[in-house]
C-alpha cells in the first residue's frame, strides 16, 4: 500500500509546475508527506497521524493519502477516525483494496458486526488470496449469530492457509456455536421425538449421567421412527458402566434388526478386545475395513477409549502377528489408533467399479456408508428428503461429517420442521467442531486456551485425570480463567471430589458471578453434599441457563424446597423437573409431598408412577439378560 503511493508521490513531484507558488505548494506537501513516513517507520503512529492529517488539508483528492492516514489512526487505536479515513478513500476510489479490508476491520473492532460484513465482503471479492478478509468474516458472522456463514468464511481462511490456528479456532467455536443453536431448536420441538430424546441420552453421556441416559435410550428403543444404530450406542454406554452382558445383548440386538449397523460389530470387535480375544476382533475388524474404511477411521475412537494398557499391548502384538493376512493399510492405522494418534477419515470418493449395480439403500444395509453417500448425493439437486435423509446418514458414518452437515443444512431449508434435520446437523457438526480445535490444539500445544480445549474433550470422554491435568495446566497460564476454573470444577465433580469442586467453583464465581451453567455445577456439588438452604441461591441464577438444562434445575429447586418445608413450591418445582426422573425417585418426592398436604389421590398416584419405573427398569434388565444368552436357533425379532 506504501509502495503504491510513493510511487505515486514521485510522479506527482516530477510534473512540471506552472508557477512559483504551485512549486512552493508542492514542495510543502512533499516534506509533510516525507515527515509522515519517517514517523511511520520509526512507529511513532502518533507523528504520522498528525503529519498526515496536515498533508490530507493540503491535497483532500488523494485516495491512497487518506488510506495511509487510516492505516496510521488504526495502529494508534483510533478505529473511529481511521474508519472516517478509509470511508473517504472508497469515496475516491472504490477499487482500493487496504481501505475496504480495513473498514471491515475496524468495524469489528467498534463491536459493529453487521457494518463490517458488506466491506469484508467486498474485500474478499476483490483479493482472494488474503486469509484476512474471510477470517475476519468468521468473526462477525459468528457475532452476528451467523454460524453456518462464520464455518464457511473460516474453512475459506483455512483452505489459503492450513497453518493459521486462530482459523481452525474460529472453526470449532462456530461449529459449537451451531449445535447450540440447533439443539435449541431440537428441545422447543417435538420433545416427543425420538431423535430429540436419543440427543438428550447423548447429551447425558457427556455429563456421566450413565444411569438416566440408560433409561433414556431404553425408551428410545420402543419408539418408531427412531434414529439408527440407537441400540448399538447404548450397548457402548453399558460398556462403560461394565455391564458386559446387556452390552452383549444390545449389539446383538441391534444387528438383528439393522444389519447395516456397523457400529454394532465396531462393539463386537471391542467386546473381544476386554475378553483377550485380540484375534476375533481383529477379523471383525478387517471385515469392517473391506466394507467401509471410512466408518472404521471415523469411530475408532470408541474401539480404544478405556481399554486397559495391558489389552492394548496385547492387541498390538496380535496386529504384529497377523500383519501378513489383513491389508497393510489397516494394520499401519490400528497401530497408529493405539499409539492416540489423531485420524481423520477421508471422506467419500468415488463409485467402485464392482458397486454400480447397487443402489445407495442396498448400500447402506450392506454397511458400504461410502458408495451409499456418492449415490444419494443427486438429494442435493432433487431436494427429495427420502435421499438427504439417507445421504446425511451415510455421510455421517463414513466420517465425511462436512457432507453430513451440508446434507442436513439442505433437508432443514426443503422441510424446516425436520427433527432429522438437526438430529444430523447435531452430530455432524460437534465432530467437525472438535476435529478443527484438536487440529488448533496441535498448532498451538503449549497455548492455555489449547490446554483449556483439551481439557474439555478429556471431560466429556470422562478420562477426568486427564482433564484435571490440562485444566492446571491452563490456569498456570492464565490464572483465575473462569472457563478454565469452571472446567476443572466441573472434572472434580465428576471423579467425586466434592471438596475440591467447590473449592474450584467458588473461585470461578469470584470471577463471573452470573453465569447460569456455573451457578448449576455450585448447586449440584451443595445439593451433593446435603447443603440444601445454601444452594437455592445459585438454582435461582441457575433459571437462566439453557432450555434443556432447565428441567434439571427445577428437580433440584423442589429438593431444596422439600428440606426447607415449603411444600406446595416443591411439589411445583419437581413437576417442572419430572422428566428427568429416571429411578423413581422424583415420584417417591411427590408422593411425601402429597401426603403432607394431605392429597393421599396425588401421592398414590405419584408411588404407582414410582412402582411403574422401578418395575420397568427391572423388566429390562431381565429382558437384557435374557437376550445375552438367548439359544441362537431362536427367531430373531
Amino acid at each position: 500500500m506504501n509502495v503504491c503511493y510513493v510511487l505515486l508521490l514521485l510522479v506527482l513531484l516530477t510534473t512540471p509546475k506552472p508557477g512559483l507558488g504551485q512549486q512552493d505548494q508542492d514542495a510543502a506537501f512533499a516534506s509533510v508527506v516525507a515527515a509522515a513516513q519517517r514517523a511511520q517507520g520509526s512507529n511513532d503512529y502518533a507523528g504520522a497521524v498528525a503529519s498526515y492529517k496536515r498533508a490530507v488539508e493540503l491535497r483532500r483528492d488523494i485516495p491512497e493519502l487518506w488510506a495511509n492516514l487510516g492505516l496510521m489512526q488504526h495502529e494508534s487505536q483510533d478505529y473511529s477516525g481511521a474508519v472516517q479515513s478509509f470511508q473517504q478513500a472508497v469515496r475516491l476510489k472504490p477499487s482500493l483494496y487496504v481501505p475496504q479490508l480495513f473498514l471491515g476491520v475496524d468495524f469489528m473492532r467498534m463491536g459493529d458486526a453487521k457494518a463490517a460484513i458488506p466491506y469484508l465482503l467486498r474485500a474478499e471479492m476483490m483479493n482472494g488470496t488474503d486469509g484476512l478478509p474471510p477470517l475476519t468474516l468468521g468473526r462477525a458472522y459468528a457475532a452476528e449469530g451467523r454460524y453456518v456463514l462464520a464455518a464457511k468464511a473460516y474453512e475459506r481462511a483455512i483452505h489459503l492457509d492450513s497453518g493459521k490456528s486462530s482459523a481452525w479456532f474460529g472453526l470449532g467455536i462456530a461449529r459449537l456455536d451451531e449445535v447450540e443453536e440447533d439443539a435449541r431448536k431440537a428441545s422447543e420441538g417435538d420433545q416427543s421425538s425420538a431423535y430429540v430424546k436419543a440427543l438428550y441420552a447423548e447429551s447425558l453421556v457427556k455429563q456421566a449421567r450413565y444411569n438416566e441416559a440408560v433409561d433414556v435410550y431404553k425408551g428410545v428403543l420402543a419408539m418408531e421412527p427412531r434414529p439408527p444404530c440407537v441400540q448399538a450406542e447404548l450397548g457402548f454406554l453399558l460398556l462403560k458402566q461394565k455391564d458386559a452382558a446387556g452390552a452383549e445383548a444390545a449389539f446383538d440386538a441391534e444387528r438383528r434388526a439393522d444389519a447395516g449397523c456397523s457400529l454394532a460389530m465396531l462393539g463386537e470387535a471391542r467386546m473381544r478386545l476386554d475378553a483377550g480375544a485380540g484375534e476375533d476382533a481383529l477379523k471383525i475388524l478387517d471385515e469392517l475395513w473391506k466394507r467401509d474404511r471410512g466408518f472404521l477411521m471415523a469411530n475408532a475412537s470408541a474401539l480404544v477409549d478405556g481399554l486397559d494398557a495391558a489389552r492394548t499391548a496385547g492387541f498390538q502384538g496380535e496386529i504384529a502377528q497377523k500383519s501378513g493376512e489383513i491389508a497393510s493399510e489397516l494394520s499401519s492405522f490400528l497401530s497408529g489408533v493405539l499409539r492416540g494418534e489423531l485420524v481423520v477419515s477421508p471422506g467419500v470418493a468415488e463409485v467402485r467399479a464392482d458397486a454400480v449395480a447397487r443402489t445407495a439403500q442396498v448400500d447402506y444395509w450392506s454397511g458400504r456408508y461410502g458408495q451409499c453417500a456418492i449415490r444419494a448425493r443427486e438429494g442435493l439437486k432433487t431436494k427429495s428428503v427420502a435421499s438427504l435423509q439417507l445421504l446425511a446418514t451415510c455421510a455421517y458414518f463414513t466420517g465425511d461429517y462436512d457432507l453430513a452437515s451440508t446434507a442436513a443444512e439442505v433437508l432443514g431449508a426443503v422441510a424446516p420442521r425436520s427433527v432429522v434435520a438437526l438430529y444430523w446437523s447435531i452430530k455432524a457438526n460437534e465432530r467437525l467442531a472438535f476435529r478443527a480445535l484438536e487440529r488448533y490444539q496441535q498448532l498451538e500445544p503449549n497455548s492455555s486456551q489449547s490446554h483449556l480445549l483439551l481439557g474439555d474433550i478429556y471431560r466429556q470422554r470422562t478420562r477426568f485425570e486427564d482433564a484435571l491435568g490440562e485444566y492446571e495446566k491452563a490456569l498456570a497460564m492464565t490464572p483465575n480463567d473462569p472457563a478454565a476454573l469452571m472446567g476443572l470444577a466441573s472434572a472434580y465433580f465428576g471423579n467425586g471430589n466434592m471438596e475440591m469442586a467447590k473449592k474450584t467453583a467458588q473461585r470461578a464465581l469470584d470471577q463471573t458471578p452470573s453465569d447460569p451453567e456455573l451457578n448449576l455445577l455450585m448447586a449440584e456439588v451443595l445439593v451433593s453434599g446435603r447443603q440444601f438452604a445454601a444452594a437455592e441461591p445459585y438454582l435461582q441464577i441457575a433459571l437462566h441457563a439453557k432450555p434443556q438444562m432447565l428441567p434439571h434445575v427445577h428437580a433440584l429447586l423442589g429438593q431444596v424446597y422439600a428440606d426447607a418445608g415449603k411444600t406446595q413450591p416443591a411439589i411445583d418445582e419437581l413437576l417442572l423437573g419430572i422428566e428427568t426422573d429416571r429411578d423413581g425417585s422424583l415420584h417417591y418426592q411427590l408422593a411425601r409431598l402429597y401426603r403432607k398436604s394431605g392429597d393421599n389421590k396425588a401421592a398414590a398416584a405419584a408411588i404407582e408412577q414410582m412402582k411403574r419405573i422401578e418395575q420397568q427398569r427391572r423388566e429390562r434388565a431381565v429382558t437384557a439378560t435374557r437376550d445375552a444368552h438367548s439359544s441362537t436357533l431362536e427367531d430373531g425379532p
